[in-house]
């Protein structure tokens, strides 16, 4: 297999850019929204990263090819458009392929720490998106007078985000982990026990009293 010294983000920008394949074609999914469908196992998949921290690019192109399409639907779950969702998936296999040996497998699988890698990259998206809005409309507020409704339905909008924010901080560990995988990561019951290490009557039980929580909380927020 050809190995990379340098590990450099446009060596990983390249890499994906000339794979035969891409994350709206990727054939491990009928649809670009199937996300809990992925190739190979969470051994092989580790298997894979040892090979990346070395710089083997062909070991990269398999990982991309196994992984891209639950990526892609991890990101296009909480960022909604398309176009942003494909650039958040190639920035973060760049990430992957740049910290590769970074991955500990005693602190869970490489799917888990993927998906943690994937819904960081994509809140990061959102924050950013969301400090632009706000310098827009601190920009219009001075520049002319904004219709009263327009800044009601912003102030509304940006204080449901704060509380959703806010309550997900009160949930335990556990119950945010399971959650997060579920919900942001598209996995099933199934998926998400083999990936936490727990039985799914308990996987059930900590996403119910997690929803519970922030049900909860939201209601007197």
């Amino acid at each position: 297999m050809t190995t990379l010294k340098t590990r450099s983000a446009s060596g990983a920008a390249g890499v994906i850019s000339n794979l035969c394949w891409t994350v709206m074609d990727t054939p491990t999914a009928s649809g670009p929204e199937a996300p809990g469908l992925i190739a190979g196992s969470n051994a092989q998949l580790a298997e894979l990263l040892g090979l990346m921290a070395d710089g083997d690019r062909a070991a990269f192109s398999e990982f991309y090819r196994l992984t891209a399409r639950r990526v892609f639907g991890m990101a296009k779950r909480v960022l909604v458009d398309p176009g942003l969702s494909e650039d958040t998936t190639q920035e973060v296999f760049i990430q992957v392929w740049q910290n590769a040996a970074k991955f500990d497998p005693d602190a869970g699988s490489p799917l888990a720490w993927l998906m943690t890698v994937t819904h960081r990259r994509a809140i990061d998206r959102v924050r950013s998106a969301q400090s632009a809005t706000d310098r827009e409309a601190k920009y219009g507020a001075a520049s002319q007078h904004l219709d009263h409704d327009s800044v009601e339905e912003e102030a509304t909008s940006r204080l449901e985000a704060e509380a959703v924010t806010r309550c997900l901080g009160t949930l335990t560990e556990t119950q945010w982990e399971s959650v997060r995988l579920a919900y942001y990561g598209g996995l099933t019951y199934k998926e998400v026990s083999e990936q936490l290490g727990a039985a799914i009557p308990t996987i059930k039980s900590r996403i119910r009293d997690g929803l519970l929580r922030l049900k909860t909380c939201l209601a007197v927020s």
